[in-house]
């Protein structure tokens, strides 16, 4: 019964989904611009220490609720580890009505063809195993295009919907996320042939399944309302890409259908050094505006 709220949750609730899941590679950059400089931590664990209790701090903030947000996407370590004496997950649902969702990918591998795919993971059977006995609702993985190469936009799809159909294959809905990186002179060459191979993916799919997609925000507005009216997909959401804020905001406002899924957008202004209701104002601003472009479409 709790999944099939949360199915309707993410299908169709105003609002949109936190990205909290910086992993190994980009934690310091998360934490220097938290005001945490490295040399506050001397390891890895503290790191990660210092990382989840940023993370904890956005989850127990008021306006982090079921009310503007309606999932957050978690890294591995987050999704084992508690905030306030409860597991992750758990605390997200069930205190903060928020659905979680697992960051499941390892990384990217070195550009060929203009993209960057997945590394392979080789442990991914045991992860789902773990992340659906923690009450995860869906995951999410990443590749990155840097070229509008057709070659390599249909080979960052394909294997995408790949492990999207393993992800699938434990009751999972997969967040499929082929980021399109902002700075390329041929970005919206690019989109054009990444909306293409994707509905060519989502029509192979068999007609009970759904995924969603995760897209950089793009040139042309609406761009990809095919794919959002697709019956194979449950949401389609907006990464920021590195756009500031109010750029994201006023990208996603273009787009009907689309919400957004922020992670530095989100926690732009955010400080280690603020007081609690310093950091509550700041990150209650930051959700009501990235809401506002959510649902302006």
């Amino acid at each position: 019964m709790s999944r099939e709220r949360q199915a309707e949750q993410v299908r169709n609730a105003n609002g949109f989904i936190a990205a909290l899941d910086q992993s190994g590679g980009s934690t310091p950059k998360a934490l220097r611009l938290y005001g945490i400089e490295e040399d506050r931590y001397s390891s890895d664990a503290e790191m990660f220490d210092l990382i989840h209790e940023m993370r904890s701090r956005i989850a127990r903030a008021p306006a982090f609720s079921g009310d503007h947000i309606i999932g957050a996407i978690l890294f591995e370590m987050t999704m084992e580890r508690d905030i306030d004496g409860k597991p992750a997950p758990d605390y997200l649902w069930q205190e903060r009505g928020v659905v979680p969702f697992l960051k499941v990918d390892k990384g990217l591998a070195d550009e060929e063809n203009g993209v960057q795919l997945m590394k392979p993971m080789p442990d991914l059977d045991a992860l789902l195993e773990r992340a659906v006995k923690a009450g995860i609702f869906g995951t999410k993985m990443r590749s990155v295009i840097n070229a509008a190469n057709p070659e390599g936009i249909k080979a960052v799809v394909a294997q995408q919907f790949e492990v999207g159909r393993q992800i699938l294959g434990h009751g999972l809905v997969p967040i499929i996320e082929p980021e399109v990186t902002i700075s390329i002179a041929d970005k919206a060459e690019a989109e054009d042939i990444l909306r293409d191979a994707i509905a060519a993916e989502l029509d192979a799919l068999p007609e009970d399944s759904q995924v969603m997609l995760k897209l950089t925000l793009p040139e042309s507005a609406n761009l990809y309302a095919p794919l959002i009216a697709h019956p194979r997909v449950m949401r389609v959401v907006a990464l920021s890409g590195g756009y500031a804020r109010d750029e994201a905001n006023a990208r996603l406002a273009r787009n009907t259908g689309m919400v957004a899924s922020f992670s530095r957008a989100l926690t732009e202004g955010l400080s280690d050094a603020q007081t609690d209701d310093e950091f509550n104002a700041t990150i209650g601003e930051s959700i009501r505006s990235i809401y506002d472009a959510s649902v302006a479409g």
